[in-house]
């Protein structure tokens, strides 16, 4: 099907730049299944790569006004894109982890089909029709196929996997709007349904007119049903980044990472302590997910910025926290704080003036990579100030506890906490350095002097990956400095280079961090001065500590029972 655009004589038809009215050429499944592929590629640019929907979703035609088109499949399937797009836009919007030049909300006038309910698009009636199609197509026993219904039973398969696929896509986006956790368990067995139908329209992709490639236009294939430039009229002098629909098979391949990026999203429900939500935060930032599925992340864990999952107060999800950490006695029942009002009032005060910056650390691990590494370290400002009250508040409590229990103490239990978060923070600020290839000699020391203080969580599992990072960190460092002593490491010569401005610089972030102090320039030359030894290493002897250094955290690795994927990349890298 190929919609056509007349222009009257006197332009009353043009809006926006495309055309009001429309008309509708011959139908057949061949030009269909080609429609489809084609706004879907245009839908998949729209939900995933953060572009502007005048460069991508708007350039197919049929997307302007689909109450013009009278063929029920094609119709369905543009409504269901331009749902799947608003939720998507609505989702990104509210978890607010995309930076403004890489996402454009706009939707410049044009209608995201809200007149329309979603429980008719998502209606069963344009699947029917499709199906009833198919059947009366397939072959029947004893029957001689023909060649030409077979191709036409094959098209018509084609056209009804991509119309149940956009359906069950836009179910599941839906279900993602729902308060209720067990809207996302519902979500999650519909991505499976979704990956088979996926695999139905990579088997069809040979099906359909295929895309025109002409060198005078450029990157822009011709599709039937597109037109590149038909919005270039409402760009802004500087619009966003250039967009180039990608091939067929890169579309299916694209739409199965997706499937497979929110089937961990469902994953994190199951979640109820607030240290394994971080990890599991860090864990999906690491692999440089889209921002649908960051969003996702962000709006099912804080629904409507209240309540964790939509059930738990974060105020509930903090104490939790202390209480496998190192369970205060103050969060003791057995303790006689634990019904005193005054230090009932101490704890929740503070526990309320965690909530806050827990929230923006986790919103912190939705934005993309080179942007976390900047409010990582303005977020350190927010924990040094959390961790000086938490030391007031031990202090506090001690000082009641002892009057009551003088065996007992409360010295440094919510400082260790917040100490750790603060170390957690500033490991992750400082590789991130290694990620971004802002590499440099300084990171792996201090990286070395901070592992050395990380192990303070009683627990043997954190201990022993500290203890890894520790000897990874030194036996980089010490290769590094072996290559220099080499001369293996080119460096570029800069006439104002200073290594004190670049050191300065690099760790400004944790001048705000009283514990640990911050280690000055010049106490770093001193502490790491190889001239202070008699007689001074060589380089063959730091190349043996090194290759001890990484044997050594190679065995710790070894040992470490379950290893869960960061200890799996990290064992190979070593």
């Amino acid at each position: 099907m190929v919609m056509k655009a007349s222009v009257e004589d006197d332009d009353s038809g043009w809006e926006l730049g495309m055309p009001d009215k429309m008309e509708k050429s011959n139908t057949d499944w061949v030009d269909i299944t080609q429609d489809f592929e084609e706004a879907c590629r245009g839908e998949l640019l729209e939900i995933s790569e953060e572009p502007c929907l005048l460069l991508d979703l708007f350039t197919c035609l049929y997307i302007h006004n689909p109450d013009f088109i009278e063929d029920p499949a094609m119709k369905a399937f543009a409504l269901g894109i331009l749902k799947i797009c608003d939720i998507a836009r609505e989702k990104v919007n509210k978890a607010a982890v995309f930076e403004e030049e890489d996402f454009q909300s706009m939707t410049y006038g044009f209608k995201m089909a809200n007149s329309v309910t979603d429980l008719r698009v998502t209606g069963t009636s344009s699947v029917f029709c499709v199906s009833t199609y198919l059947v009366s197509t397939r072959s029947r026993q004893g029957e001689e196929r023909d060649p030409e219904v077979e191709l036409e039973h094959q098209q018509c398969l084609a056209v009804f996997s991509r119309v149940k696929f956009t359906r069950v896509l836009l179910t599941v986006l839906i279900a993602f709007t729902k308060k209720e956790t067990s809207a996302v368990a519902e979500a999650q067995k519909l991505m499976t349904q979704a990956a088979d139908l996926l695999s139905a329209i990579h088997n069809s992709l040979h099906h359909g007119i295929q895309a025109q490639n002409d060198t005078t236009k450029g990157d822009h294939p011709i599709m039937m049903g597109f037109e590149p430039l038909v919005n270039q009229r409402l760009l802004p002098p500087t619009f966003p980044r250039y967009a180039k629909i990608i091939k067929r098979e890169e579309m299916v391949s694209y739409f199965s990472k997706l499937i497979d990026r929110i089937k961990t999203v469902c994953e994190v429900v199951n979640l109820t302590n607030l240290h394994c939500i971080l990890d599991f935060f860090c864990e999906f930032s690491e692999q440089s997910p889209c921002v649908l599925s960051r969003s996702l992340l962000q709006t099912t864990f804080l629904v409507d910025n209240k309540k964790v999952f939509g059930t738990h107060l974060m105020q509930d999800m903090v104490k939790d926290a202390l209480r496998s950490f190192v369970s205060p006695p103050v969060l003791s029942p057995k303790c006689c704080l634990y019904n005193n009002h005054q230090a009932k009032d101490y704890i929740d005060s503070f526990v309320t003036h965690c909530v806050r910056p827990f929230c923006s650390l986790i919103q912190i691990h939705g934005h993309n990579r080179a942007r976390q590494r900047d409010k990582l370290g303005h977020i350190l400002e927010e924990f040094a100030t959390l961790q000086d009250e938490a030391e007031k508040v031990d202090a506090a409590l001690h000082s009641m506890l002892l009057k009551q229990e003088p065996q007992r103490q409360h010295l440094a239990c919510l400082g260790t906490w917040v100490l750790y978060h603060n170390l957690r923070i500033m490991i992750q600020y400082l590789l991130s350095g290694f990620e971004l290839e802002l590499y440099i000699i300084l990171l792996m020391w201090n990286l070395k002097i901070l592992c050395l203080k990380f192990a303070v969580r009683p627990l043997s599992r954190e201990i022993t990956m500290s203890q890894a990072y520790q000897n990874m960190c030194a036996g980089m460092y010490k290769t590094m400095i072996a290559f220099d002593m080499d001369g293996k490491v080119r460096k570029p010569k800069f006439e104002l280079d200073s290594e004190q401005v670049r050191y300065e610089h690099r760790f400004a972030p944790f001048n705000s961090v009283i514990t640990p102090p911050p280690v000055h320039y010049l106490q770093f030359k001193e502490m790491s001065d190889l001239n202070k030894y008699s007689p001074p290493p060589q380089s063959a002897d730091l190349y043996m500590a090194a290759s001890k250094h990484f044997q050594q955290a190679k065995m710790i690795l070894e040992n470490i029972p379950n290893p869960d994927h960061e200890v799996r990349l990290k064992y190979w890298k070593n």
